[in-house]
């Protein structure tokens, strides 16, 4: 889509970089094309209808533009430099620089920077013979524009929180990846298709070291495509093979294809550089809309350039328009505070920004961290995963259909809300894990990846294999170098940039298998995992991200969504594994939604803890009863599987209640809890949830018109699905308050005992007559009665450690909105001698749907004993 703009004349001047047809340069002045910006009243936000009012202090000489080695180019800028330009064209068509040559950039001042450039020798483009068709080793070389103007501009990106001293960033090489097979004997017998795997990796490794100069400078690709800004101009490149001719158009030059048009390189990486305003002033301002228009196989089209930091719906339109965001030093938002360590073990909070207000409306990133943040807090979680924050056109895919990877969603506010509202958590001691999409892409044209420069084969496979028939979306090339190149910078964007502290990646089972796990059932048969239907080069990247973020971040947290259990998919990449830190415990969920669809008496304890303990011996997981997956319109989640519509008239305190609601309460909690104590070494719960949220989350949607002529049927667009009645938690006279309590009391009863990382686990009775299970976790005894009636007076149970009990968390605590039949005053002494295989025991009372932990009264040295 082309935009003009009724009433403003903008002026045709060539274009700073040329043609060859056309070897004269620019003299021209660009601010009269520069006049319209989308932050012409910087009040406003990008949503519509919202109005941010917050005030943040800044720091004018911190974070600022992003000075990159990418802005070397050896293009002509004027005619005063271009005798000395000359000269460097004498240089070889290719220069090969070793690793040596690539550098951290975030200690150097401009002036740093051109000094030491004016040191090097100037570099072109190297290609790798057996990475065909790859654009490699490019864009390392000399800053002609810097060097053509002295300046005295110190430019500095550290952010000053802590010492000036800066660690050095190392990433480890490639181990022998043998371990996995003393940690694992009987992956033994699929060594040949794990070796090869693995030898994939390395290979990777060793031609990223070789041409890229690492992967600390190949995922530094942001530096080098998209806009990056130097002191003489901004430069835009990119990665485009498909086009056959391309130009920058937007708000700064009245969006005329003639003005900025570009230059490809032999790798169809396409280039132009615009030199700053005769004023000083760069040649795009600041909030202007922008688009690359090509001519492809497939016709002209305009699209956002895929490295764009930040992308914007205009009011009344549909596809999204990119935007140049380079705010003026007064205006960033400066880092304030450290990152956390990270925890001993996760406590998650999931939750999406733009569904967090309790109002039927988009929440803020600025509401977020004012409103939202604190209560995640008080509740006693230690992490936010937030959903959504990649630029998603469709709001109603959940933030799972990405249009532009770089930018965070407009819908919520600005780039620099973002970053206030993570380090507001940092401040809180919250790490922020983010919601990464890179298993696919949305499947939109206009504003997203799919057909980027008119080829079905750009950033995806092509064909059947690069479509996702059940997602309707893209799925990427994980052998291509530059689809590598993005990927990998774009996770180190977000942890770099916006401080992340690291990420739970989603579909990783669909990234992994060329079926995608789609109609097949996993078994735990390791023929499934190693053979013909693994992408190993998925599992390589997969790999490569695993390496980058811990060698980089250490503190950082990787979590993979994987519903398949693949063997040592959390152990490290030296080690032989995928090397992430935790999967996502998915079965869990579904087996409550199964026994929920069942009566109390279907119920099997051997069947519960089967599937809370069915997880790989050494590989971490984060269990949860329901995540925003059983939240969906269409599911329900497990309150309303629980209570149905008697939560609509019978959760008041003033009024009586129903024996499916006092039922409903107290298999909540005794839900959560065995799934915290028994499901992983973390935990996660989507937000509203902790009180029983009721009902279903429906994003607002009009009707959809299908291709056969039937109607859908939307919700009037109606936002009163899709937000989250926090009010309801924190009403005392409602008895969704109960439940918080009772999650909250969860919460920091993990945060005393740290029995989730405890290798002491031991279960010691699972009775399905009785219907109560029984185990130990760290110093810690629980104690849980399923059975709908019978409660049982002087019940014993095992235990290891000797000296005396007391009750640290009661689901039946009038608290927590129940009958109150327990006192917590009450001592228990263990008796010496074997029952269950424990060496001791203590005698209880065990009340129906109850569940009950003891802790020892004083801290006591375990006694070990034998049999």
């Amino acid at each position: 889509m082309v935009y003009t703009i009724s009433g403003i004349r903008f002026p045709v001047v060539p274009s700073s970089v040329h043609k060859p047809s056309q070897p004269s340069f620019f003299h021209g002045d660009r601010t009269r094309g520069a006049s319209l910006s989308l932050f012409l009243n910087k009040s406003k936000s990008f949503s519509p209808g919202k109005t941010f009012a917050v005030k943040v202090s800044r720091d004018s000489d911190s974070t600022s533009s992003t000075i990159a080695e990418s802005d070397k180019v050896l293009i002509p800028q004027d005619q005063d430099n271009s005798e000395s330009l000359t000269d460097q064209h004498e240089t070889p068509d290719i220069i090969s620089e070793g690793p040596e040559s690539v550098h951290d950039e975030e200690d150097l001042t401009l002036e740093d920077e051109n000094k030491h450039n004016d040191n090097e020798a100037a570099s072109s483009y190297r290609e790798d013979e057996d990475v065909e068709g790859s654009f490699v080793s490019s864009l390392v070389d000399v800053d002609a524009h810097a060097q053509a103007e002295t300046t005295s501009v110190s430019i500095v990106r550290k952010v000053k929180i802590e010492s000036d001293e800066v660690k050095p960033k190392i990433i480890p090489p490639p181990g022998t990846g043998k371990k996995i097979y003393e940690i694992d004997p009987f992956l033994q017998a699929h060594s040949e298709h794990l070796d090869f795997r693995y030898e994939q990796y390395k290979r990777l490794r060793e031609k990223i070291d070789k041409y890229e100069g690492g992967l600390d400078a190949f995922s530094r690709g942001y530096e080098k495509f998209g806009f990056t800004r130097s002191a003489t101009g901004i430069t835009y490149r990119e990665w485009a093979p498909g086009a056959k001719a391309a130009a920058l158009i937007g708000d700064f030059n009245g969006w005329n294809p003639n003005v900025d048009e570009m230059v490809r390189n032999e790798f169809g990486v396409w280039e132009i550089f615009l030199p700053n305003n005769v004023d000083g002033s760069p040649a795009i301002p600041h909030g202007s809309r922008v688009k690359i228009r090509m001519t492809t196989p497939s016709g002209i089209k305009d699209s956002i350039p895929a490295w764009i930091k930040f992308s914007v719906q205009a009011p009344g339109e549909i596809p999204y328009n990119g935007v140049y965001y380079d705010p003026p030093e007064e205006e960033k938002y400066v880092i304030k505070h450290p990152q956390p360590k990270r925890p001993k073990s996760l406590r998650i909070y999931e939750s999406h920004v733009g569904m967090s207000s309790p109002e039927p409306k988009i929440n803020t990133y600025a509401n977020f961290r004012d409103d939202v943040l604190p209560r995640i807090k008080k509740l006693g979680y230690n992490a936010v995963q937030i959903m959504a924050i990649q630029e998603h056109s469709y709001y109603a895919s959940f933030g799972y259909h990405v249009t532009n990877f770089f930018a965070p969603s407009s819908r919520f506010g600005t780039p620099d809300e973002l970053k206030s509202l993570i380090d507001r958590a940092h401040e809180l001691g919250l790490l922020v894990l983010m919601d990464i999409v890179h298993s696919h892409a949305s499947s939109n044209t206009l504003d997203g990846l799919n057909l980027f420069d008119g080829t079905d084969s750009h950033y995806f496979h092509p064909g059947s294999r690069g479509y996702h028939w059940m997602w309707d979306s893209r799925l990427f090339n994980y052998g291509s170098w530059e689809v590598l190149r993005y990927l990998l910078s774009n996770a180190r964007w977000w942890l770099d940039e916006y401080k992340f502290d690291g990420f739970r990646f989603d579909g990783v089972t669909s990234m992994m298998y060329t079926h995608h796990g789609l109609e097949v059932t996993f078994t735990g048969n390791y023929n499934e995992y190693f053979g013909f239907a693994t992408d190993v080069d998925a599992v390589a990247y997969l790999m490569l991200v695993n390496d980058l973020i811990h060698g980089l971040f250490p503190e950082a947290v990787t979590i993979g969504e994987d519903v398949s259990g693949m063997p040592a998919f959390c152990i490290p990449t030296q080690d032989g594994g995928i090397g992430f830190d935790y999967r996502l415990h998915m079965a869990i969920a579904d087996k409550w939604i199964e026994l929920l669809k069942k009566q109390d008496e279907d119920w099997r304890m051997g069947d519960i803890i089967h599937t809370l303990t069915n997880r790989r011996w050494g590989e971490k997981c984060v269990a949860y009863a329901e995540s925003h997956d059983q939240a969906l319109v269409g599911d329900k989640t497990i309150a309303f599987w629980l209570m149905d519509k008697d939560m609509y008239d019978f959760m008041a305190l003033d009024r009586p209640s129903t024996p499916l609601i006092d039922r409903g309460i107290a298999l909540h909690k005794m839900i959560r809890l065995i799934t915290m104590g028994l499901g992983g070494e973390g935990y996660l719960n989507f937000m509203g949830n902790e009180f029983g949220h009721p009902e279903w989350i429906d994003f607002p949607r009009g009707d959809q018109h299908l291709p056969n002529g039937s109607v859908v049927p939307g919700n009037n667009n109606s936002y009163d699905k899709c937000r989250r009645r926090f009010d309801l938690g924190d009403a005392e006279f409602l008895r969704y308050r109960g439940m918080q309590e009772f999650d909250q009391a969860l919460q920091h009863l993990e945060e005393s005992f740290d029995f989730m990382t405890s290798e002491n686990q031991y279960i010691s009775r699972k009775d399905e007559s009785d219907r109560v299970i029984v185990f130990e976790r760290g110093n810690l005894v629980f104690v849980f009665n399923f059975h709908w009636t019978n409660s049982y007076s002087d019940y014993k149970i095992g235990c290891f450690y000797p000296g005396k009990y007391k009750i640290v968390l009661d689901s039946d605590d009038a608290l927590f909105g129940g009958f109150n039949r327990l006192d917590h005053t009450a001592e228990y002494f263990t008796s010496d001698g074997w029952y269950d295989d424990r060496p001791r025991s203590f005698l209880v009372y065990a009340p129906s749907r109850t569940a009950v932990v003891y802790a020892l009264a004083d801290k006591v040295e375990p006694v070990l004993v034998t049999p």
